[in-house]
């Protein structure tokens, strides 16, 4: 069966599916994908090739959050299309992006995926991005992975534009608050601002679980859907 074939009919990973146990080959040695993540969560995020432009400022940006999502609990793994030769060398490249100088390791591995068998497993590879030789590149996908291995985040970025990690972030720690709480987060929050306390909680049940209360939003079709609370 061909390449295209097989990407045709791979549909790749659905919010709620778990995340497969793959082996893969990294820059820190072979690694089975749940015993890296343990109880943590994770964040796997998928590169077209080594030494691009625009993947080794997007891996230069995360190397230098990395304190940020180790302070969130999440473990970080990217993948690119190259081998683990390849990617010890531009993580040179990328460290010095962020230093001027390679100055130290990069905190998390690179996989390993010159076969494609992985970005062909997940539904990562992208038909119409293709290198010298025909091949389609791996497209921008960013996958955050829960404690319980299924996947929580899917955002797909196509070749040409570079991820925002900041946003990242901020889904992250909107997972992980809802995650635990009866609340959803509304357009542009951040942490620390109000929440929405989900429709299927009543107004009883809602000022049970929050002792501070909610505000109600009053809107011209009368229904009492849009309340604000303090997380």
């Amino acid at each position: 069966i061909s390449l295209h074939s097989l990407i045709t009919l791979m549909p790749g990973i659905l919010l709620g599916d778990v995340l497969p146990n793959f082996e893969a080959e990294t820059t820190i040695g072979k690694i089975k994908f749940h015993e890296f993540l343990g109880n943590s969560w994770g964040i796997l995020f998928s590169h077209p090739r080594d030494f691009t432009p625009v993947c080794t400022t997007e891996l230069a940006r995360a190397a230098k959050l990395h304190e940020e999502f180790k302070k969130r609990d999440v473990k970080m793994i990217a993948l690119s299309i190259d081998s683990v030769e390849d990617h010890r060398k531009w993580s040179e490249d990328i460290m010095s992006f962020n230093q001027d100088k390679a100055c130290c390791a990069m905190p998390f591995p690179i996989i390993a995926d010159d076969k494609r068998e992985l970005s062909v497993l997940l539904g990562m590879l992208d038909p119409d991005e293709r290198d010298k030789d025909g091949m389609p590149l791996t497209a921008r996908c960013v996958f955050v992975v829960g404690p319980d291995k299924r996947l929580k985040l899917s955002i797909l970025y196509p070749a040409t534009t570079g991820r925002n990690f900041d946003e990242i972030l901020r889904v992250i720690d909107s997972l992980q608050l809802t995650a635990t709480k009866k609340v959803a987060t509304p357009v542009d929050w951040k942490p620390g601002q109000e929440v929405m306390v989900i429709p299927s909680l009543s107004d009883e049940e809602a000022n049970k679980l929050f002792p501070a209360g909610f505000t109600l939003k009053e809107v011209p079709s009368g229904k009492k859907y849009i309340r604000y609370t303090k997380p």
